[in-house]
């Protein structure tokens, strides 16, 4: 059985022209202090009969704290993962500025072994990063992501 997520890549061009995209890093402890290849977009797991775009808009609220902004969402594509799963990604163009990110949060036993349950948040961070470094921050499953984002608005003209 395949694994569906569903998420949501927003871009806006940045200060200087260049293109940003939103990103956000990924909580626990595996991940915490690392600051490459350890970012990803809003997403999360869907069921067959649900619609992707509102399991998008759900896993964005759910891993930011704040509903995706008011946007003309378009259809980036499906992308298989390394690990098989398969991310329906959804983009727009938008100015989103959050008060705070407030992600929920998911149990795991940590230190492992211990018997301690901790909750730990599914995103610590999130922000706007440009292009480039968001090539070096998003898990590297995710560039195709990125390149298709990139090839998308080139072909649209919405890209500097």
């Amino acid at each position: 059985m395949t694994v569906r997520s569903a998420g949501i890549l927003l871009y806006r061009h940045g200060g200087a022209g260049g293109l940003e995209v939103w990103i956000g890093h990924m909580g626990g402890p595996f991940w915490a202090g690392k600051k490459v290849h350890s970012w990803s977009l809003p997403k999360g797991e869907y069921q067959d009969d649900e619609d992707p775009l509102v399991a998008a808009r759900r896993e964005f609220t759910e891993e930011i704290g704040t509903p995706p902004p008011a946007a003309d969402y378009v259809l980036l594509g499906e992308f298989r993962q390394p690990s098989g799963k398969r991310i329906t990604v959804f983009t727009a163009a938008a100015d989103f500025q959050p008060a705070e990110i407030v992600s929920n949060t998911f149990p795991l036993e940590w230190p492992r072994g211990s018997g301690t349950i901790q909750d730990f948040p599914e995103i610590d961070d999130a922000r706007w990063v440009s292009e480039a470094d968001a090539r070096s921050k998003l898990v590297k499953g995710q560039l195709p992501i990125l390149d298709a984002l990139v090839k998308d608005l080139l072909e649209r003209q919405d890209h500097p």
